[in-house]
């Protein structure tokens, strides 16, 4: 819901991975770029992020590789470059499922959920393309809007995609699912990225069904942080991005009773998800997407180690 005549405001960031400072890249590559660099510079900078990326084998250098995984060392004894290979470097399928559905429109202070969704999205199918996994896309509402099957060659189309969608229409996740399941018979990773706003216990058994197939589901809840703060203090009629249907609402008589409301909303969520095996984890849209990245590459690295 969103409230009438709220206004959008411009883009300012507190660093290059912020997203309101990436939301002033117009090149959705070059985004994904930037925040997928920025972490892994991070990622090897400190010694405390608790996550590593294992070392497991070389492999001869190819043009494009990035020279950072050069064992120089290894150069120096036999005059020839090789590059690090490591534990993430798996060649897995990775199927990322975006949620393009009216809800995701919603922004509060400049940024939608979508255009946080489309960032999140472009940024871990670059990285697993870096990390030479095939990557496909899923965008979806009441139903399935593109289908990218997972490629090697895919890419720029999967950057394509993401970058033209626009968020409308109702959303409904079991119908989507099913057809994914259908699709998809490899084993692969899949990134389901929404909001949920469907009842719980739909939500948990459509994703379950996923990870009852043997895929290996990782779950990004993009929530603005209004929708769960509500700050808001005076009356005005809040919409339905989906529907368009309005409501009259006085804050200060619904505030406390949405908070709980809405705590419970997520509670039920997170836990259905950690019974059913699939990894969550909660995104609000003014948090920086490492935070994300990091989530994604800690669940990748527990998963890899049950193989």
């Amino acid at each position: 819901m969103v409230r009438r005549g709220q206004a959008r405001q411009g883009a300012s960031g507190r660093g290059f991975i912020d997203p309101k400072a990436l939301a002033r890249i117009s090149n959705l590559e070059l985004v994904a770029r930037t925040v997928v660099d920025g972490f892994l510079s991070g990622l090897h900078r400190s010694p405390h992020l608790g996550v590593s990326l294992d070392f497991a084998e070389h492999r001869p250098y190819m043009p494009g590789d990035d020279i950072r995984w050069v064992d120089w060392k290894l150069q120096g004894r036999t005059d020839r470059f090789y590059v690090k290979r490591f534990e993430a470097d798996t060649n897995a399928s990775l199927a990322v499922m975006l949620d393009v559905s009216g809800s995701m429109g919603f922004a509060s202070d400049g940024l939608s959920k979508l255009e946080y969704g489309k960032f999140l999205a472009a940024s871990l199918a670059y990285f697993s393309s870096k990390q030479r996994d095939r990557v496909g896309l899923v965008s979806f509402s009441d139903g399935i809007r593109e289908y990218v099957p997972p490629s090697a060659k895919h890419l720029d189309t999967v950057l394509h995609r993401i970058a033209t969608t626009e968020a409308s229409g109702p959303g409904a996740l079991r119908p989507v699912v099913t057809k994914v399941a259908e699709a998809m018979r490899r084993r692969s990773f899949i990134l389901v990225i929404s909001d949920f706003y469907e009842d719980p216990a739909e939500v948990v058994d459509a994703v379950g069904l996923l990870a009852y197939q043997g895929h290996e589901v990782v779950v990004f809840h993009v929530m603005d942080p209004a929708e769960i703060d509500f700050p808001y203090e005076e009356a005005a009629p809040f919409v339905d991005l989906e529907t368009g249907e309005e409501l009259p609402v006085v804050p200060e008589t619904l505030a406390d009773r949405y908070r709980e409301l809405m705590a419970t909303h997520l509670q039920a969520i997170e836990s259905g998800f950690r019974k059913r095996g699939v990894d969550y984890t909660l995104i609000r849209t003014d948090k920086p997407l490492d935070h994300a990245l990091f989530a994604y590459l800690s669940a990748r690295q527990r998963m890899s180690r049950v193989r």
